[in-house]
Formats: structure tokens, C-alpha cells, sequence
């Protein structure tokens, strides 16, 4: 998969998330990158650089509060490399996994529990919960 075609994909795994959850998405910037940096992978304990799929950072709706206001927006990494790599290893389909790592680090973003994200992930996907 080349770098643009990932790209689409990440922006179909976006346009794809039920509206009501896309259309409150505030504050938040989606960037793919190759890899995750070395700071990262030592802050979040990654053994290997193929550890680590995606990455929400800032602080979930449900935590904010009115101190929240003129910070620098939140952003949901997704790491190309570790995901793609997954990917052959396991045989999963690439797009599957961009937007299971799409919906996973959204529901962080909205503060959700695991089997929120998975019924959100089957609706993005077009299957039942």
C-alpha cells in the first residue's frame, strides 16, 4: 500500500464513523506517521517501535473543564510502519486496521469504554455490533 492510498484510507476510516460522533470531533488533528518517535516508545513502555499502532493525546471531553479552553488542539496519531507491518504478520486487512486504530483512539478521545469502541467499529465497518 503506498503512502497516499494509506492516506485515504485514513480519511475513509474518518468519514466513515457514525455523524453524530465525526460531527463532535473538536479540537483534534489526525497525523499519519511512518513511525513513533523514540520519546513515545520509552514514555509508553514499547518494546519495539511495532508496538504501538495509533496514539490519542490531550485530554478526553470528559475531563474538561473550563481550564481546557485555548489549549493546543488534541491529536490521534497513526503510525503507518507498525501498522502496516501488523498487518502482514497477522493478515488482517489493512483497512479493517486503520479503522479499528481510527475508532479505538477516538473513543479515547471521547472518553469511551473497549465494548463502546467495538460496536462503534462494527458500525463504521457495516457490521453488527
Amino acid at each position: 500500500m503506498t503512502d497516499a492510498e494509506f492516506d485515504r484510507a485514513v480519511d475513509a476510516a474518518i468519514g466513515a464513523l457514525p455523524e453524530d460522533f465525526r460531527a463532535r470531533l473538536e479540537n483534534v488533528a489526525f497525523m499519519v506517521e511512518p513511525w513513533p518517535d523514540a520519546e513515545t516508545l520509552r514514555e509508553l513502555e514499547c518494546e519495539t517501535r511495532y508496538d504501538l499502532l495509533g496514539l490519542y493525546r490531550g485530554w478526553p471531553i470528559t475531563e474538561r473543564g473550563t481550564d481546557y479552553a485555548g489549549t493546543l488542539p488534541d491529536t490521534i496519531h497513526l503510525y503507518q510502519r507498525p501498522i502496516l507491518a501488523y498487518c502482514k504478520e497477522t493478515g488482517e486487512d489493512v483497512v479493517a486496521c486503520i479503522v479499528d486504530t481510527v475508532v479505538h483512539e477516538v473513543g479515547h478521545y471521547y472518553g469511551l469504554s473497549d465494548d463502546e469502541m467495538d460496536a462503534i467499529e462494527a458500525a463504521a465497518l457495516g457490521e453488527e455490533p
